[in-house]
């Protein structure tokens, strides 16, 4: 939805002011990191989080709103409170807050417990581009799927519906920990999304899990190489396990 000209999205200051719960900056990962976590596929990711026994940090249903969208980078989390029309005001709706929150190369992370609105169109996709932002990951709805492609705006979400947000939301909070998909996210998490999926890698075990990960692609790539080279499939399973 194109918005109108003129329209000026509130500062971190006026949101604290008017009762969004803001926390302040929180730390992320080295650049290093991310870049290498973005070179690996999130069926591997996934592997190496199953060894090292986080089994629930998969989101299993939201998927990219339009094929070869992809990001990672740290997660910056927004709660947000849904209700039927006309519940909130339509100043409550402060996607601006939101996109003045995030940093460049942050993963914009929204638990809207799963609504069928929309918290995002097009014309905060081209903000949050025009930014750095990294990408957006969304419990709920979104819309504008023409603009987000037009913009080169990664998102992933439940649901691509029409209906405006506007007076059905309000966001609650901003950096908070907030679960999205069932899975808990905590600020600073890594968020790696691709055509499979999307996993969380806790911040503070995100190193190991990225060099763990790493190890699984070499393998990988070492089993392509000697299967085209004519080892059968079965062999390629019992020399390299967790392909």
């Amino acid at each position: 939805m194109r918005l109108s000209e003129g329209i000026v999205p509130p500062s971190i200051s006026d949101i604290i002011s008017k009762g969004i719960m803001v926390e302040n900056e929180f730390a992320r990962l080295p650049a290093e990191i991310v870049s290498r976590a973005a070179q690996l596929a999130t069926s591997t990711l996934a592997n190496a989080l199953d060894d090292a026994g986080f089994h629930d940090r998969v989101l299993t249903t939201l998927k990219a709103v339009s094929p070869g969208m992809r990001f990672t980078g740290p997660a910056m989390t927004v709660r947000e409170i849904t209700a039927e029309f006309g519940t909130f005001t339509a100043a409550d709706f402060r996607v601006g807050a939101i996109i003045d929150a995030a940093r460049a190369g942050d993963v914009v992370v929204i638990d809207m417990g799963g609504a069928k609105c929309s918290t995002w169109g097009g014309m905060a996709s081209l903000a949050a581009k025009e930014k750095g932002v990294g990408g957006l990951l969304v419990d709920g709805g979104v819309r504008d799927l023409e603009e987000m492609i037009e913009f080169g705006f990664p998102v992933f979400a439940r649901h691509l519906v029409p209906t405006t947000g506007r007076t059905r939301l309000k966001v609650e909070a901003i950096n908070e920990t907030v679960s999205v998909d069932g899975v808990i996210v905590e600020p600073g998490d890594l968020i790696v999304a691709d055509g499979s999926g999307v996993v969380c890698l806790p911040r503070a075990e995100a190193v190991v899990l990225v060099s763990r990960a790493e190890e699984m692609q070499r393998d990988d790539e070492a089993a392509v190489t000697e299967i085209k080279n004519g080892l059968s499939f079965s062999d390629a399973m019992k020399k390299f396990t967790r392909i």
